[in-house]
């Protein structure tokens, strides 16, 4: 099942940006990746509403050009989108289309980067990075614009897999320096996700593909490549996550049957889990202590696995579950394509319509709870004390952090469709239907 990417006061985000590792500074309110300024989708403060519709607390929507499921970022006062124009749009697994199978588009594709203004959506500028005809054809519901761009604070980055090329921007829409990495057939021609990571002035690209799968990495101000290594398994979609645990910082990704653990500076392996089972969609979730990972197919539950801080050497899991070294694994209960997070005390792992939480330090379960909820592709967000779950139509589930389950708010936005993970940044929150871009914020 592919992941997409559809399948983070001054002083606060201070410490936050220092426990990420970023050399670069980010400003206080900014989203500068997938899943925000720690890659991991929790904010320390709510400031965004906890009820909106169509019709409350919906500062602004625009319609969107060209296709895509990558998630907004956000600099400052711009906020900024990849998009496909050319492609045709992602459609719903739940919509019963008939032919969904692999396809390639019949006239080149504009891969786009667009520029909207946080205030009110005014188109600020549009760049084509490339308009070319992608090579490897895609499924139905994946876009040729999945990946999310990033942010340093000085640059924009932007990556479209499809055709292999990353680019760096200046926030008028300057180029500054593009590689091109190749583009690669995908497992059962679902296509790509995977999007970028930054850290310590980096930018990380996990290529997990049918033909030759690598982790790279490059220099944010200059775009040469700091190193690579190369990757024995097969395609997946998980995003890499920079975890600054309590000990070191981590490159963490999660392939096809394994996951594996990079020093970010020169890319030496720290440590590697072999034994899982197929590729993942989700991304990692971590704090100071653990990291928390786990995959789930249409038709079977996998494992999910915790990983303390300072782990070294290679480890195997085996078909009972068990894991030398680890601190607690549990079999079939992986998140499917929504990444799982962790909110002080406790995990919380989506699935098939039913929300786990359990406690982060033991694996102990604390609550399972099926959820009245359509298909769940964006990764969940926590803010504050609140959890936030958006499924495809557009509806969201806002729950009480804790180990019991308390809804605190439902809410709706109609007629579009929902894969992308949303972006939040100060007292605004972005989601991304396939049709429109919307702004929710408190009204006066």
């Amino acid at each position: 099942m592919i992941k997409h990417t559809r399948f983070a006061t001054l002083t606060e985000w201070a410490i936050g940006l220092m426990f990420l590792g970023l050399s670069d500074v980010v400003a206080a309110q900014d989203w500068p990746q997938f899943r925000g300024p720690n890659g991991n989708g929790v904010l320390e403060k709510l400031e965004h509403p906890v009820e909106w519709s169509n019709e409350n607390n919906l500062a602004w929507s625009v319609e969107l050009p060209g296709s895509g499921l990558a998630s907004p970022v956000v600099h400052g006062d711009l906020v900024f989108l990849a998009a496909a124009v050319g492609a045709a749009p992602s459609v719903s697994f739940s919509e019963g289309v008939s032919d969904m199978r692999p396809k390639t588009p019949d006239t080149p594709v504009k891969f786009d980067v667009i520029c909207y203004s946080l205030a009110d959506g005014t188109t600020k500028w549009s760049k084509t990075i490339i308009e070319q005809k992608p090579k490897y054809p895609i499924h139905g519901s994946n876009s040729y614009a999945t990946e999310t761009p990033a942010t340093d604070g000085q640059r924009l980055y932007v990556y479209f897999a499809a055709v292999g090329v990353i680019a760096a921007l200046d926030f008028q829409g300057n180029e500054i320096w593009r590689q091109d990495v190749g583009a690669y057939p995908t497992g059962n021609g679902f296509g790509t996700g995977s999007s970028l990571t930054i850290g310590d002035g980096k930018v990380f690209i996990q290529c997990d593909n049918d033909q030759t799968s690598f982790v790279v990495a490059f220099d944010g101000a200059t775009g040469g490549e700091i190193w690579r290594k190369e990757r024995s398994g097969k395609t997946s979609w998980s995003t890499p996550l920079f975890w600054q645990n309590d000990q070191r910082a981590e490159l963490v990704t999660c392939g096809s049957g394994f996951v594996t653990s990079y020093e970010p500076s020169t890319g030496e392996e720290l440590w590697t889990l072999t034994g899982i089972s197929s590729a993942f969609s989700a991304s990692p979730a971590g704090n100071k202590q653990q990291i928390y990972f786990g995959n789930s197919g249409p038709m079977s539950s996998g494992p999910l696995v915790s990983v303390a801080a300072g782990m070294s050497g290679n480890h195997e899991f085996d078909p009972q579950g068990t894991i030398t070294g680890v601190p607690w694994s549990k079999m079939q209960a992986g998140p499917g394509m929504s990444s799982p997070i962790v909110v002080g005390d406790y995990l919380y792992i989506p699935g098939r319509g039913i929300l786990t939480c359990y406690a982060a330090k033991d694996g102990t379960v604390e609550f399972k709870e099926r959820m009245q909820m359509a298909s769940i592709a964006a990764s969940m967000w926590a803010a504050g004390d609140r959890i936030f779950m958006l499924d495809e139509t557009g509806k969201t589930l806002v729950l009480e952090a804790g180990n019991e389950f308390k809804v605190v708010a439902t809410n709706q936005i109609t007629d579009d469709l929902f894969w992308s993970t949303p972006a939040i940044a100060g007292t605004s929150l972005w989601l991304r239907g396939t049709k429109r871009l919307y702004c929710i914020r408190q009204k006066s």
